[in-house]
Formats: structure tokens, sequence, C-alpha cells
């Protein structure tokens, strides 16, 4: 990393997180609904369907959003989702998900809701208190349902830490805290894909050349260098690096 690397990456940072970087963003849903459970059940439904194109997966989220009449919570622990959604029904949804899928994910869900309360409050039952560990008790509780939650933590699990972003860290105009009091941010893991690899790459903050758990625990130490209470602070470096053109 060169001198004036982390002096760039602080002020891209500040330069992006604003209230205007939701616009556009997979983000801006959990700020259209009232009440902390919608907001968590909306980013993590949210977060699990955000893969491919923007403009194709952002109207998929506002179908379910739509089918909840805004209240994803309940809509999903009091099983609304199955007047739309059948385990049968093999036709697709979203590029690699079926109906089907979308169905087994949500019930999935719905065994959470039922027990615990709040994907929170199992998160925090297992006892997790790290972003790694937070990430082990999501999918190991969902294991691969529907094919939108990995089996385990080998991979970057970009969607996972994404979703834990928004929910751990406080004191931000885009992400929500609302997990802040059980998982330091410090630990958070950066969300990381090929596209966050390569950018990550050309500043010299990583070798790593596929997209891995360890290839984004790295990265995370490299921004922690520079963000050393809110390495995550960093994603929003990375975006601002993305669409300058430098």
């Amino acid at each position: 990393m060169t001198g004036s690397v982390p002096s760039r990456l602080k002020e891209w940072a500040s330069l992006y997180e604003t209230s205007e970087f939701i616009q556009g963003d997979p983000s801006w849903f959990m700020h259209q609904v009232d009440g902390a459970l919608n907001r968590e059940a909306l980013a993590f439904i949210t977060s699990c369907l955000s893969y491919g194109a923007r403009s194709q997966f952002l109207p998929k989220v506002q179908q379910l959003l739509d089918w909840s009449g805004t209240k994803v919570h309940d809509w999903v622990r009091d099983g609304g989702f199955k007047e739309h959604l059948s385990a049968q029904d093999k036709r697709c949804f979203y590029r690699l998900n079926t109906r089907s899928d979308i169905y087994t994910f949500l019930d999935t869900y719905k065994g959470i809701l039922e027990v615990d309360g709040s994907l929170g409050e199992y998160v925090k039952k297992t006892g997790a208190s790290t972003g790694l560990e937070a990430v082990k008790a999501i999918c190991s509780r969902f294991g691969g349902a529907g094919g939108l939650v990995p089996k385990d933590a080998s991979s970057a699990c970009k969607r996972v830490c994404m979703f834990l972003r928004w929910m751990v860290r406080d004191g931000s105009p885009v992400d929500l805290g609302l997990w802040s009091g059980f998982i330091d941010k410090r630990t958070l893991i950066i969300p990381m894909d090929t596209h966050v690899l390569s950018e990550a790459g050309k500043l010299g903050l990583v070798k790593s050349r596929t997209a891995s758990m360890s290839a984004a625990i790295k990265l995370t130490s490299a921004l922690a260098k520079v963000f050393p209470d809110d390495p995550l602070k960093g994603d929003f470096a990375l975006f601002g690096y993305g669409v300058s053109g430098l």
C-alpha cells in the first residue's frame, strides 16, 4: 500500500458514505419499511437476492415487498408468502432460483422467526460476537436453503457479509446498526466479489486472485490499517475508487 492510498481511501469513504448512496443500492429497501423487525427481515431477503444485475434483482425484491404489504417480518413468520409461492412450483423466479427455491428459503426463515423471534435473536443465541461467527451461524442454520445462502463459510459469502454490514455498523446514513449491541463492527468482513477483489488489487491492498473467505479476511485486515475502528468503512472507499474511474 503506497503512502497516498490510505488518504485517498479516507477521502472516498467520506465522499460516498452518504444518504445519497442509498439511491439505486439494494440497501434502499430496508429504509422503506418501519420497525426494526421489518427492516431486519427485508434487509436479509434483499441481501440474499442481490446477485447479478441490479436492474434485474431489484424488481424481484420489490415484488416480494409488494406481496408482504410492507409487513415483511409478519409475512414471513405467519407464512403469508405461501399465498404466492409453493414448494412444487418450478417456474423461474429470478435467474438461478425457482419459485420453489424462494419458498424453501422463506420457509426456513419462517422456522427461525417462530422459534427465536428474529434472525438477530437467533444469531445472538448462538453466542456469535464476531463477523465470521455470525456468517457461520447464518450459513449453518440455512444450510443452502433454496440456494440463496451458502452452505458454509468457505466461500467469500459476499451477500451474508453485506447483510451483516447493514445490521452491525452504527452511526451510518446507510447501515442500520441493529445488531451493534452484540457484534463488534471491527470484526466484520468485507463483502467480496471478483469486482471488489480486482479494485483492491489495483490499489495494492491484496494479492489474492480468487474471491474466497480467506481473501476477504486479508482485505479486511488491510482496510483495518486505514480504518482501525471501522474496517468496513473501506467498502464505501472501494466503491468510490471504482466509480471515480481512477
